[in-house]
């Protein structure tokens, strides 16, 4: 038995399946908003709706009670999702939301794959950020995951071999590789000491580079007015430490330099050095 209900037979034409599921590292809110400025142009609703009761521990992400003057209105539970939106121009586009499994990944990617065969899916984009020693002066950079030497290519890589904890969206590629259809995982590079705060460039990044790699017509002006604020606002934070200052002089200086390489992340600071900046620079917030 699937993994999910259909909940609308609608045939989409030649769609391409958006990917991004909470519950990974996503720096900035960069894949979250993302995908939230593609569900503000609005869905034709649920297409199918995947068994939360069999993937997702309600201990680890509890449903939502909704109270009412003491009353019980219900539940929400965390559940996947697949919604279907159109970009600009009317183009058929399949969003994959909500909680990343917690259980039985195999099966769930199995599901996705076979859904997507079903649906004439003919590319598979995944959104997320990662911190990164970048300066929030220099444009955003996207990086990608894709088993397509072409697609990692138009888009740009880090280069040499890496090995990291793995995301579904990861899995995904494998399996789509092996079912013939693309599949890519758009990557934004987050200052590292924002990567706690929301950063809508991230976001505006991640839209253009979805737009590029599967031909879409898609809008970034709201998340570009956004982007802009919020950069005034890291200035303005910035103006007021002298340590931060030439932490991002140097940032910028690194990143110039690297121009003819541009996915060179270089060396990229450890977990715990990226939080104790990280905490210094709210802290000097407050």
């Amino acid at each position: 038995m699937p993994l999910y209900r259909r909940i609308e037979n609608r045939q989409p034409v030649d769609p391409v399946l958006v990917v991004q599921l909470d519950g990974w590292i996503d720096a900035g809110l960069g894949g979250a908003t993302a995908m939230a400025s593609l569900l503000e142009s609005g869905t034709e609703g649920p297409l199918a709706l995947f068994d939360a009761d069999e993937l997702i521990d309600y201990r680890a992400r509890r449903p939502t009670v909704h109270i009412e003057n003491g009353i019980n209105q219900g539940l929400t539970w965390p559940q996947p999702r697949l919604l279907l939106t159109a970009d600009r121009e009317g183009r058929d586009m399949l969003l994959l939301v909500g909680p990343e499994p917690d259980m039985r990944w195999g099966a769930f990617v199995s599901d996705v794959v076979s859904l997507s065969v079903e649906l004439g899916v003919r590319m598979s984009v995944g959104l997320g950020a990662f911190p990164a020693p970048v300066p929030h002066t220099r444009p955003v950079r996207l990086a990608t995951t894709t088993t397509e030497e072409g697609l990692a290519a138009r888009v740009g890589f880090v280069a040499g071999d890496i090995e990291v904890p793995a995301n579904i969206e990861a899995a995904l590629e494998i399996a789509f590789r092996e079912a013939g259809i693309p599949a890519v995982g758009l990557w934004a590079r987050v200052p590292h000491y924002v990567a706690a705060l929301p950063y809508p460039a991230a976001s505006a990044a991640l839209i253009s580079g979805l737009a590029m790699v599967a031909d879409l017509a898609l809008d970034t002006s709201g998340l570009d007015t956004a982007a802009d604020v919020a950069g005034r606002r890291v200035d303005d934070l910035i103006a007021n430490s002298q340590e931060h200052q030439s932490m991002v002089a140097q940032l910028e200086e690194t990143v110039d330099s690297s121009e003819g390489t541009p996915m060179d992340l270089g060396e990229i600071p450890s977990g715990d050095e990226i939080a104790a900046e990280l905490q210094r620079f709210l802290r000097d917030q407050d």
